[in-house]
């Protein structure tokens, strides 16, 4: 099994800051890649930022250079500043990984934390 456990959501004034973290946990041969989307009310899932291994970080244009990713090993970071009221949404991590030397990519997901932007 693999699990993608996120944390460090809450509640935040606009203009704050919070640090998302996810962890990458189990059977995991390799992973290529891991990201974070969110999910407002009534919207979509969209993409935020992602960091490929060995690779640049990319972000949505709606949050460059107000968000930064990084990642250490299996974990991930999003280091988010100048929070607005429209970041508000649940946080999710995913992660692209081989679960053994033979397998093929597959995309695991976190179960979410929630970011709310409010004063």
């Amino acid at each position: 099994q693999v699990q993608l456990v996120e944390s460090g959501g809450g509640l935040v004034q606009p203009g704050g800051s919070l640090r998302l973290s996810c962890a990458a946990s189990g059977s995991i041969f390799s992973i290529d890649y891991m990201g974070w989307y969110r999910q407002a009310p009534g919207k979509e899932r969209e993409f935020v930022a992602g960091i490929p291994s060995g690779g640049s970080p990319n972000y949505a244009d709606s949050v460059k250079g107000r968000f930064t990713i990084s990642r250490t090993n299996a974990m991930v970071y999003l280091k988010m500043n100048s929070l607005k009221p429209e970041d508000t949404a649940v946080y999710y991590c995913n992660a692209g990984l081989r679960r053994y030397s033979y397998s093929r990519l597959n995309t695991y997901w976190g179960q979410g934390t929630q970011v709310t932007v409010s004063s």
